[in-house]
């Protein structure tokens, strides 16, 4: 059994093959870069995006013919809307970044229509009103419904209810397309991509030699989330990357608040299988792995890699206290005029010191992520797992051990997002045949207990006094 896997990222494409033991063979990445014209502004080029998937998938078959299967993940949020006749893009693609739209989503509050920037609702509404086609001409979709449409050769237009649920278009309730928000914002109903299962015989791929099944398709966090291995009740993963996401799984039933969570999680669905929605729960850091880069932009090490073993050259960080909010704040406190701050430093403080503030006070956000996501689904939760670039950093995982006060699991692989997709996919075409046995496949590559105990208490007082930097910007919520 062989699954062609592709991993729609930010910045690139990656394809690769999963075997019958959840491994990843005949990896290639291509580069999909995004513009920034002016500061809030993500653009990148539709074309482009699937040009780049073409190269990356071809390299992969090139080595590895004859896929039994496809599964797809795809970066969340980003927008694309197309000519349905042709199939040509009717504009830019929109980045989930990009903040164009915000003022527009702060005017809709007035009418009681709670959307962020962040998620494709008025994204999709900007670029249909700015397209030269009328609207029932148009097709709208995630970067799943892009793909897909040309896998398919432009013959099926769908999404998975893992994307659609995040679109601010679906009933809070249930994964349906809300049409009274679409038609006020514009948004021709008939554009609207099919939702199906994330799980199961999806579509034809034609344009890949032998026209394999799709039978895989998610959001990243969600692929995430069953690649790691957690699909049962309570199973949570964080990944730390630029920024970092935690995800829970709640199982099915009802699903959890319809908005935002006292916490400042979200409702997500954790994915669709045989027509059962699973839900979940979201917590969001805005700033993380950028924390580690913005060091080597200050000299104070050459390469993120370097962090470790600086950090690990001083015991402590000498009572200094990082706020990583270089973005803002998002869970609990989605405070986005929040600034980073560096606080108790003496001229006794050095460079090691200071990076292994940097590395703690990313860990205390994680353990603010994993302190709400147990408030708002009044679970205790399993020991996370923990992928993401920073999942091989030990400073930084012994540092977030401490912090929560839990044993961290480190995924075997640092990104999981292709081997969800995979999983997916395997349980699509039935050769896994239920959620153990995909579980059984995931061993965590170490476990880490804690060794002391954090100060969260002085952590805390620095993190209100990095809070409300921009009034502004600080009273602003979506």
């Amino acid at each position: 059994m062989r699954i062609l896997v592709i991993d729609v990222g930010s910045t690139s494409v990656r394809a690769a093959v999963l075997d019958e033991g959840g491994h990843l063979h005949h990896e290639h990445r291509v580069a999909a870069p995004r513009s920034t014209p002016a500061p809030g502004l993500v653009e990148f080029d539709p074309v482009a995006l699937w040009d780049a998937t073409r190269r990356a998938v071809a390299a992969t078959l090139a080595a590895a013919p004859g896929p039994d299967a496809v599964g797809i993940a795809n970066q969340r949020a980003s927008t694309v809307v197309w000519r349905r006749a042709g199939g040509e893009p009717a504009g830019v693609g929109l980045g989930w970044q990009d903040l164009r739209t915000a003022a527009d989503c702060l005017s809709l509050q007035s009418e009681g229509l709670r959307l962020a920037p962040n998620q494709p609702a008025t994204k999709a509404a900007h670029l249909v009103a700015a397209a030269d086609r009328p609207p029932d001409e148009l097709c709208i979709g995630t970067l799943d419904s892009w793909l897909v449409w040309n896998l398919t050769g432009g013959t099926q237009h769908l999404t998975d209810a893992t994307n659609a649920a995040i679109t601010g278009l679906t009933h809070g309730d249930r994964v349906e397309w809300d049409l009274a928000v679409a038609e006020r914002l514009g948004i021709p109903a008939a554009g609207l991509p099919r939702i199906v299962d994330s799980s199961g015989p999806l579509a034809e791929a034609t344009a890949l030699p032998g026209g394999p099944l799709i039978t895989g398709l998610a959001g990243d966090q969600q692929a995430a989330l069953v690649g790691a291995g957690c699909v049962g009740r309570g199973d949570v993963k964080i990944t730390f990357g630029t920024g970092g996401t935690l995800d829970a799984c709640l199982g099915p039933g009802d699903p959890p608040a319809e908005i935002r969570g006292p916490s400042g999680t979200f409702p997500i669905v954790a994915w669709q299988r045989q027509g059962q929605v699973v839900w979940g729960i979201e917590a969001m850091m805005l700033s993380a792995g950028s924390c580690v880069s913005w060091l080597c932009e200050l000299g104070l090490i050459e390469n993120p890699g370097d962090s470790d073993a600086v950090a690990a050259a001083c015991a402590d960080s000498g009572s200094v206290s990082f706020v990583p909010a270089q973005m803002g704040l998002g869970t609990p406190d989605w405070d986005f005029g929040a600034r980073s701050a560096f606080a108790g430093m003496t001229t006794a403080t050095g460079h090691p010191q200071m990076v292994r503030a940097v590395l703690e006070g990313v860990a205390h956000r994680g353990t603010d992520l994993l302190e709400a996501a147990r408030s708002d689904s009044g679970l205790e939760l399993a020991a996370p797992v923990v992928d993401g670039g920073m999942s091989a950093n030990a400073t930084f995982i012994q540092a977030f051990a401490d912090a929560a006060g839990c044993a961290i699991r480190v995924a075997p692989e640092i990104e999981c997002t292709a081997l969800g997709a995979g999983f997916l996919a395997g349980l699509g075409i039935g050769f896994w045949s239920d959620w153990d046995e995909v579980a059984s496949l995931r061993s965590p590559r170490r476990t880490i207990e804690p060794r002391r105990q954090a100060d969260r208490a002085a952590w805390q007082e620095a993190k209100q006094r990095a809070a409300g930097w921009h009034p502004d910007l600080s009273a602003v919520s979506f």
